[in-house]
C-alpha cells in the first residue's frame, strides 16, 4: 500500500470543524423552523447564531490561507476526466471498475468533486449567509432600506439553500465509503495520508 501525503494540517481541521458547525447549524436550524423539538426554540436559536459566527470566522481564516497558499486552485473547475468520473459514478464503482483519478498534493479534488465544492461556494454558501444575516438583522432592514424585503421570502431562500446543504453532506458522506475500503477517504482527511493499493493502476 502506497502513503501519499495529501491534506495538510489546516485542511483536515478546516473539514472537521467545518463539518461539526455545519451539522449543529442543521440540527439547531430546523429545529428553529420547528421541525422537532429538542433544546428548546431559544437555545436553538443561540446555538445557531452562536455556530454561525463561529464558521464565518472560520471561512475567513480558510479563505485568507487558500489565497496566501495557493490551495485555491484546486477547487478551478476542469473537463479533464470529467467524462470518466461520471461514467465511474453512474456504473464503474458497481463493477469494481478502477477509479479513474488519483488524487496528488497538487490536484487533490476530482472535476466532479471540483463542480460541486464550486457549486457550494458560489451559490449554497453565499445564499445561506445573505439569507441568515438578513434574517437576523430583520430589525435593521429599515435602516438599510431594504424595507421592500418580505421577511417569510427571506426565510423561504434561507430554508431552501439549507436543504441544498444537507443534500450536499449526505452525498459528500456517501461518497466518502467508495474508496478502495469504505473508510480509506475518512482515513485520509484525518492522518492527511491517501493511501493508494501497490497494484493499482497507473494512469
Amino acid at each position: 500500500m502506497k502513503r501519499i501525503y495529501i491534506f495538510k494540517r489546516f485542511e483536515r481541521f478546516w473539514h472537521w470543524s467545518q463539518a461539526a458547525l455545519i451539522i449543529t447549524m442543521g440540527a439547531s436550524g430546523f429545529e428553529v423552523h420547528g421541525t422537532y423539538e429538542l433544546l428548546g426554540y431559544e437555545t436553538a436559536q443561540e446555538v445557531h447564531t452562536t455556530a454561525a459566527w463561529m464558521l464565518i470566522c472560520l471561512w475567513l481564516f480558510a479563505i485568507f490561507w487558500h489565497f496566501t497558499t495557493g490551495e485555491w486552485r484546486q477547487y478551478i473547475p476542469t473537463t479533464d476526466k470529467l467524462v470518466a468520473m461520471m461514467r465511474y459514478y453512474m456504473s464503474g464503482i458497481f463493477t469494481n471498475a478502477p477509479h479513474p483519478f488519483k488524487p496528488t498534493q497538487l490536484s487533490k479534488h476530482n472535476p466532479l468533486q471540483r463542480l460541486a465544492y464550486l457549486f457550494v461556494q458560489v451559490i449554497i454558501n453565499p445564499t445561506i449567509w445573505v439569507s441568515g444575516l438578513l434574517y437576523l438583522y430583520y430589525a435593521q432592514w429599515g435602516a438599510w432600506g431594504l424595507s421592500w424585503l418580505n421577511l417569510a421570502d427571506v426565510a423561504f431562500v434561507h430554508l431552501v439553500a439549507a436543504f441544498m446543504m444537507v443534500m450536499f453532506l449526505i452525498a459528500h458522506i456517501y461518497l466518502a465509503t467508495t474508496g478502495h475500503t469504505p473508510t480509506a477517504h475518512i482515513k485520509a482527511m484525518i492522518t492527511g495520508y491517501d493511501e493508494e493499493p501497490e497494484n493499482s493502476d497507473e494512469e
